[in-house]
């Protein structure tokens, strides 16, 4: 990977085996279902080492890497990561995810993003991965390298693993972002895709053309920060136009907010005709809005900005569509729904309204569901479902995958527990995830596989901003290297940092 040249930021950061290869990942766009040019990137890069390379049916690269000399009895082990990564940048940042490279800073110890998502989700951990492809002193056994395409998206790839490609019986995940924890479970999840058709009409006459805006929101992963109670620019939005109809007979021409299912919508707008008189009015009561949307969200989300602008209307949505639309999203649940009683502190169900689509012709909007019960996220799932259905709208489940169960007992884990504790002379954690892992899904095509999950520290994942700790990702390298060594020798290796 050393072709590409890398970065001013990159210089000097260490290891730098693996910021070598982050710096490739932030230079290739990888949008999900756009993966392709990064995989072959990566395959050729392999074969090039002379390691062999699959890729399956569904677009999945796997590479293998023959075991250290006297250590090909040991037992095999699995490293995963996602190759695609969260597409969002901020409506005043011009960037092409399909096109351009992702430029970071060094801010305080932090690789961050400025008006874009980094990546590191789960850049860092492909790039870990790589490291270990080419790392030629590190003791080990047989290794599988499984680098998995449309993650982000609905989980594609795990979803068409080819259930006979992989040998090794433990699966190191390399995809969460908490420096210090190992993970050990996840919530399942399902979509709720919702959409309706419109009869576009005409703007009434002496009606005044105007944009509305939600902006400010600090967005973020619809599952690691749902339970922060930060704010939902749709949701807000919606409260805004519900407003309006009290005191003027507004027309709707389009509502826009969101960019990704499994983000949490930091920006929405909306544009409509108002009657001429209600102008007037319209700065004061946004105004008066935005203060109580702000002390609501005081402490999580105070910056938010409520603001409009003069605009163009070619149609407006029909009445009947407009009212069935605001009374429905206005209803539709958006949050956490229950905080799981098994293990403490973790949200058990939620959902997050993440894309909104309105046009006088059609409309769409999507929730992702979430939970640690599978039954409880489907029904909670039935329940949106349900309410749309209340006005004749198609909502349509789809996409479902099980959550990972925890395994307390897992042999795997005692062992990375063992590694982590000689090597850095403390304690590590478990944890359990809201968010969706692939390891429920690759557990259920390779039952009794033994996994457990960790990575450095990341903020900020899925928005602009996102940022990565430069010193974790040091300490995932020597950790992922000591926990491979210790697999393949039956023993954690000697203290190397106190």
């Amino acid at each position: 990977m050393a072709s590409t040249p890398l970065s001013s930021v990159f210089d000097g950061l260490s290891p730098a085996v693996i910021w070598e290869h982050f710096a490739t990942l932030c230079s290739i766009p990888r949008p999900s279902k756009g993966e392709a040019h990064l995989r072959d990137h990566l395959r050729t890069w392999a074969e090039a080492r002379g390691l062999a390379t699959t890729v399956d049916a569904a677009g999945n690269l796997i590479v293998r890497k023959r075991a250290s000399a006297g250590r090909e009895a040991a037992p095999g082990v699995v490293l995963q990561s996602h190759l695609d990564m969260v597409c969002q940048a901020n409506a005043d940042t011009p960037h092409d995810f399909t096109r351009d490279p992702i430029v970071p800073v060094l801010r305080d110890g932090w690789l961050v993003a400025d008006g874009t998502t980094l990546g590191a989700d789960n850049g860092i951990g492909v790039a870990l991965i790589l490291a270990v492809l080419e790392d030629k002193d590190m003791v080990h056994g047989p290794l599988e390298a499984l680098f998995t395409v449309d993650e982000e998206c609905g989980m594609g790839g795990a979803r068409g693993l080819d259930p006979h490609v992989l040998q090794g019986r433990r699966l190191l995940n390399l995809d969460t972002e908490e420096w210090g924890q190992f993970y050990l479970g996840c919530a399942g999840g399902v979509d709720v895709n919702v959409r309706r058709s419109g009869h576009p009409e005409t703007p009434p006459e002496n009606f005044t053309s105007l944009r509305i805006d939600v902006r400010g929101l600090r967005g973020g992963h619809s599952g690691v920060n749902i339970h922060e109670g930060r704010g939902s620019a749709i949701k807000l939005l919606v409260r805004v136009l519900r407003e309006l109809e009290k005191r003027w007979p507004f027309r709707l021409s389009t509502l826009q907010g969101g960019t990704a299912r499994n983000a949490l919508a930091r920006e929405a707008s909306a544009v409509l005709a108002l009657p001429g008189e209600a102008e007037a009015g319209l700065g004061d009561l946004l105004a008066g809005l935005q203060a109580a949307f702000r002390s609501e969200l005081a402490g999580v989300d105070e910056n938010v900005m409520v603001s409009f602008a003069t605009s163009e209307i070619s149609n407006v949505m029909a009445a009947t569509e407009q009212a069935l639309w605001l009374a429905s999203l206005h209803a539709a649940p958006q949050g956490v729904r229950r905080m799981s009683v098994r293990v403490p502190g973790v949200v058990e169900t939620s959902n997050n309204l993440g894309i909104v689509d309105l046009k006088p012709e059609a409309g769409a909007c999507n929730f992702m569901v979430r939970s640690l019960v599978d039954s409880a996220g489907v029904e909670l799932a039935n329940e949106i479902v349900s309410l749309f259905a209340l006005s004749g709208t198609v909502a349509e489940q789809s996409g479902h995958y099980p959550g990972w169960a925890p395994n307390p007992g897992s042999p795997l884990l005692s062992l990375c527990q063992a590694v982590y504790r000689e090597a850095f002379g403390s304690e590590s954690t478990t944890q359990v995830i809201h968010a969706g892992l692939e390891c429920g899904i690759i557990g259920g095509k390779y039952p009794g596989m033994d996994m457990v999950s960790f990575g450095p520290t990341i903020c900020g994942a899925h928005a602009p901003g996102e940022s990565v700790e430069i010193q974790s990702v040091a300490r995932c390298w020597q950790l992922l290297r000591a926990i491979l060594t210790a697999c393949a020798t039956g023993s954690p290796p000697e203290p190397v940092c106190r």
